[in-house]
């Protein structure tokens, strides 16, 4: 556990101006102003829930596909709206594990191994959660974990040294309230440009569903007026209509084949793909690594698509670049198929690669698949205009989802300033 200790005074950067004359803020450890929630369903019929440190609370069916509580769960915890629970599980943005209030059920059934809490009244549940969104608790939690995790992923923090510590706390609750209604403001802010951004990724979906023929037809439901006399699209083979080609990856043992300049798409640009254009990527190859392999440089506007690891995400390059083998790659014959074009008709083709992609462990696609491979296409005026269409909304998207990375980076650096940085104990 924490050793207590008497309550150090701490003073944030930042203060309103109806508290710069007020005490100085005090550490007090988390256990003096909450009760530990131990309370079990039993046989009530409650949600199964999960904790994920990006979205808070999700039902089990929804983050892994199915309830998996199974007989434990008449030992699960009992939570209310506004309760707290740490996820011991470790993460990327936090990891020494998450807390999450409770807000999206009125009641809901936790696994015995989070830690669950409810505060004590008198303290705004608004202002913890700010606290434990700057990661106060993880500060202090990381000398206690004495391995990354166990076997079932939970990291070895027990309830004790969880509540044992100390979290720094305005003396007057009206400016705990204060700080809460400020974040609560900005994060409401976010949440709206959040449903914004989700709305046009629908309209997107939903346009590419009308722009492109359905299954077995030759005409989309929906066609610019220009087009609206032009016609059936036509079926053809792909290899018709451009060089298909695929990547490879140098020696891994030759370190003299990595890191000379030369951009070489793998699978660790996951993140990358279905983005549109690709211009960086996390990993480079030398001059000596394409000349000892068969790998080679692809033109920009080259399209890829993953057919393993990723299957079905594709992307188009910004520059010449190499990929690995773990790629198709096709350079389009600009007088038959416009690349932006094909990318756009291969994201709308990607349910259909998850669900030919075959394999236990690593889904993938054969390359027969491709050889044979036949899409329904327009003229190529007519791709244009799709296309251009399609760039716009993704213009669109993208600078939304911009603007929305901005304000997350604005909240945290007013939380830098609005909770002082205790010391790490």
């Amino acid at each position: 556990m924490v050793e207590k200790k008497s309550k150090r005074t701490l003073t944030p950067k930042l203060r309103f101006p109806e508290f710069r004359d007020a005490p100085e803020w005090l550490e007090t450890p988390l256990g003096e102003m909450c009760d530990r929630i131990v309370k079990k369903v039993g046989d009530a019929a409650l949600t199964p829930v999960s904790i994920t440190a990006g979205q808070g609370f999700v039902s089990q069916a929804e983050k892994f596909g199915r309830d998996i509580s199974g007989a434990q769960y008449k030992n699960y915890i009992w939570l209310r709206q506004g309760d707290f629970a740490y996820n011991k599980g470790n993460s990327k943005s936090y990891p020494q594990g998450c807390v999450r209030r409770l807000k999206e059920f009125d009641q809901a059934a936790a696994p015995g191994a989070f830690v669950s809490f409810r505060l004590h009244d008198g303290y705004v549940p608004e202002f913890f959660e700010g606290l434990f969104e700057k990661n106060a608790h993880g500060q202090q939690l990381i000398k206690f974990i004495t391995s990354s995790a166990r076997s079932d992923g939970l990291l070895n923090i027990s309830p004790d040294t969880f509540l044992s510590v100390n979290l720094p706390m305005p003396q007057d609750p009206a400016e705990q309230k204060k700080i809460a209604e400020c974040l609560s403001s900005l994060g409401g802010l976010i949440a709206a440009e959040g449903r914004t951004l989700e709305a046009l990724k629908a309209h997107k979906k939903g346009l590419m569903q009308q722009l492109f023929p359905q299954p077995g037809q030759t005409q989309p439901r929906l066609r610019f007026p220009e087009f609206r006399d032009k016609g059936e699209w036509v079926n053809k083979l792909l290899d018709e209509l451009g060089e298909r080609g695929s990547g490879h990856t140098p020696n891994k043992k030759k370190p003299e084949y990595y890191n000379g300049g030369i951009k070489w798409v793998s699978l660790a640009d996951s993140k990358r793909l279905d983005q549109g254009l690709i211009s960086e990527t996390e990993i480079e190859i030398s001059e000596q690594g394409l000349n000892n392999s068969s790998a080679v440089l692809h033109p920009a506007g080259t399209v890829i698509l993953s057919r393993d690891a990723g299957v079905g995400k594709s992307a188009v390059l910004a520059e010449k670049m190499a990929v690995s083998q773990h790629f198709i790659v096709w350079k389009c014959n600009s007088k038959n198929l416009f690349n932006w074009f094909f990318y756009y008709l291969l994201q709308r083709l990607k349910p259909l690669f998850e669900e030919i992609a075959t394999g236990s462990t690593i889904k993938t696609i054969g390359l027969p698949f491709f050889k044979t491979l036949r899409i329904t296409i327009p003229k190529v005026e007519e791709q244009h205009r799709i296309a251009d269409c399609l760039t716009a909304l993704d213009t669109q998207i993208s600078a939304q989802a911009t603007k929305i990375e901005t304000l997350k980076t604005h909240k945290r650096g007013l939380m830098q300033q609005l909770f002082p940085s205790p010391e790490e104990h």
